[in-house]
């Protein structure tokens, strides 16, 4: 059985988890949330024989997933029912679902919790490093994600408190913040957290472009990803080889992928070929 309720991105993230849990683990249940309102509010669930799980909240503290965020580390037992080391606020969740053996992980970020996965079986089944590894990967990813998410969105909510006026200063820490975020997505090999990067982008665009003014005819240019990469660092004055070390590639390659890209936007100069993607839409 499998229940999953689609609220934002960020339940999204959670059920690309709870699944990605299960392939990595032995367990046959997997199911987790995000904090909302200090409550854990369980969105996704696989594996399971019965809808027991459905609507359990769980809150700091209280139960294995409780102690698990108020402790900061994974918390099991190869019988919950019977453990002595938890409280046993949602037996009836857990027990009504049969689980006897369960793994919760949780979801920590800048040091403080925010939500839960749980790992689980009907039978005892023994819990040790090797179990918990790849679990505890599959809870760090979320963390990273999410780490990534607060940090472009706190940038984001800095950049344009007066969506209609940016000045210079707010002007350049929006290509800051597009520039970091091009070379983070650079360096990802996930297909998903990149697109989501990808929208991220595209809501940065949508910021420069409500406030760039008028200059003319837009050309038609399309650049590749990796020149799009390599023009938003030089756009914040970065030589070859700062652009290199940022991106993780040879100075030479930079410099091959600069070329290109002033070819396209038919630029004498980085500065040139900088401007002419800034009209173009290409960069804030």
């Amino acid at each position: 059985m499998s229940t999953a309720v689609s609220l934002d991105p960020s339940t999204d993230l959670v059920a690309q988890a709870v699944r990605e849990l299960s392939q990595r683990t032995r367990f046959p249940v997997a199911f987790g949330g995000l904090i909302e309102d200090g409550v854990v509010s369980v969105t996704n669930i696989i594996g399971t024989r019965t809808r027991s799980l459905e609507g359990l909240k769980v809150r700091p503290a209280r139960g294995l997933g409780g102690r698990a965020m108020t402790e900061l580390r994974p918390r099991m037992t190869s019988d919950y029912g019977s453990s002595r080391q938890i409280t046993h606020d949602y037996d009836g969740f857990v027990l009504g679902e049969g689980l006897r053996t369960l793994l919760a992980l949780p979801i920590i970020v800048n040091g403080r919790p925010r939500g839960v996965l749980y790992a689980g079986a009907w039978k005892e089944s023994p819990i040790g490093g090797v179990t918990t590894a790849p679990a505890m990967f599959v809870a760090d990813s979320v963390a990273s994600e999410l780490r990534i998410r607060d940090e472009v969105e706190r940038r984001m909510r800095g950049l344009s408190p007066q969506p209609t006026v940016i000045t210079a200063s707010r002007r350049e820490d929006l290509r800051e913040s597009f520039a970091e975020l091009r070379s983070i997505s650079a360096n990802i090999e996930d297909a998903g957290l990149r697109e989501r990067l990808a929208r991220l982008e595209k809501r940065l665009m949508a910021v420069a472009g409500d406030a760039q003014p008028e200059t003319g005819p837009i050309p038609a240019v399309r650049l590749s990803p990796r020149e799009t990469d390599v023009l938003a660092c030089a756009a914040l004055g970065s030589t070859n080889a700062e652009i290199a070390a940022q991106l993780n590639l040879r100075e030479g390659t930079v410099k091959a992928y600069l070329g290109t890209a002033m070819s396209k936007l038919d630029a004498s100069t980085r500065h040139a070929a900088v401007n002419q993607a800034r009209r173009a839409g290409i960069l804030p």
